[in-house]
C-alpha cells in the first residue's frame, strides 16, 4: 500500500477536458419501464428533441423537471445511462430508495407519460490515456458506474466497488474491459456509513496511474476520499469525488 505514496506522485495528473453544451429543454415521452432490480427502475424515453442530444462523459448530469407538491417545478440531477441519437432514445435509471418528486414520478411513470429534461450543461472528459479505473459508489452512482464500464474499451482495467442493500440489488454489465466488481452489502438505514466501502478498499492494491472515481452520499464520499489520501497516500490529482446527495437535504450535491 505504501507504494502508492512513493510512486504515484511521480506521474502527472490525468488530463480532463471540460466541454460545454448548448443548454436546452427537451420534451420526451416514456417508451418503456423496467425494474432491473427491486430498487432500480430503468426508464427509456423517446422524442425528436433527442436528435442533437450530447453527453460525452459517463458521469454527466441532466435535470429531470417534474411538478412538485405545490405545482411548482422541481429539478433533480440524473445520469444519462444510455442514449442513441439515431433511435431518438435516452435511458435513465432511477434509484427508488429516496421518496422525492423525481422518484415519485419514476414510480408512477408508464409508457406514454411525458417528461421534460434539461442539459447536460457540460461534460468532464477524462483522457483516453487513462487505462485503469477504480469506481466507488452507492446506488445513486450505479448509472454512472455502469455507463463507464460498458463504454470502456478492451485495453482498460476497471475495479468497481458498489454499496447496495443486498444481493438482489446487484447489476450485471457487458463490457470489453477487464472488470472486477465487488458488491458491498449494507442496509439502507446505514447509507451514511462509509466503513463497509473503506473495508472493501483496504484489501485492494491501487496500481499507480489508476483514476479513482467516487460518488455517493456526501459524508461517505468525504470519508472514503480521506481514507485514500491520508491513509493510503493516494494523490488528490488522481481522484474525482462527488457527493451525489446529502442525507436530509433535498436537491443537494457536493463537489470536493
Amino acid at each position: 500500500m505504501d507504494n502508492n505514496r512513493s510512486t504515484n506522485h511521480q506521474f502527472p495528473a490525468p488530463v480532463i477536458e471540460r466541454v460545454r453544451h448548448e443548454l436546452r429543454r427537451r420534451s420526451l415521452t416514456v417508451e418503456s419501464v423496467t425494474d432491473i432490480t427491486p430498487g432500480m427502475r430503468r426508464i427509456v424515453l423517446t422524442g425528436e428533441d433527442l436528435a442533437d442530444f450530447t453527453s460525452l462523459a459517463p458521469d454527466d448530469h441532466i435535470k429531470i423537471i417534474v411538478p412538485g407538491v405545490d405545482g411548482a417545478e422541481e429539478r433533480r440531477d440524473y445520469t444519462p445511462r444510455r442514449y442513441d441519437n439515431a433511435a431518438r432514445s435516452l435511458t435513465i435509471d432511477f434509484a427508488l430508495h429516496e421518496a422525492g418528486p423525481a422518484t415519485q414520478w419514476a414510480i408512477d411513470a408508464q409508457p406514454g407519460t411525458s417528461l421534460e429534461i434539461g442539459g447536460p450543461r457540460g461534460s468532464a472528459v477524462v483522457a483516453d490515456s487513462v487505462k485503469r479505473w477504480l469506481l466507488i459508489g452507492d446506488e445513486t452512482a450505479l448509472p454512472a458506474i455502469g455507463r463507464r464500464i460498458e463504454e470502456s474499451r478492451a485495453d482498460t482495467t476497471i475495479v468497481a466497488i458498489a454499496a447496495v442493500a443486498g444481493s438482489e440489488e446487484e447489476q450485471s454489465f457487458e463490457t470489453a474491459a477487464a472488470l472486477t466488481t465487488r458488491w458491498v452489502y449494507r442496509p439502507l438505514f446505514n447509507v451514511t456509513d462509509a466503513d463497509p466501502l473503506i473495508a472493501a478498499l483496504a484489501g485492494i492494491d491501487i496500481v499507480p496511474q489508476t483514476f479513482v472515481w467516487i460518488a455517493a452520499e456526501a459524508s461517505v464520499v468525504r470519508s472514503v476520499r480521506a481514507y485514500l489520501v491520508e491513509e493510503r497516500g493516494y494523490p488528490l490529482s488522481w481522484i474525482k469525488a462527488s457527493g451525489y446527495w446529502v442525507k436530509g437535504k433535498a436537491d443537494t450535491t457536493e463537489k470536493f
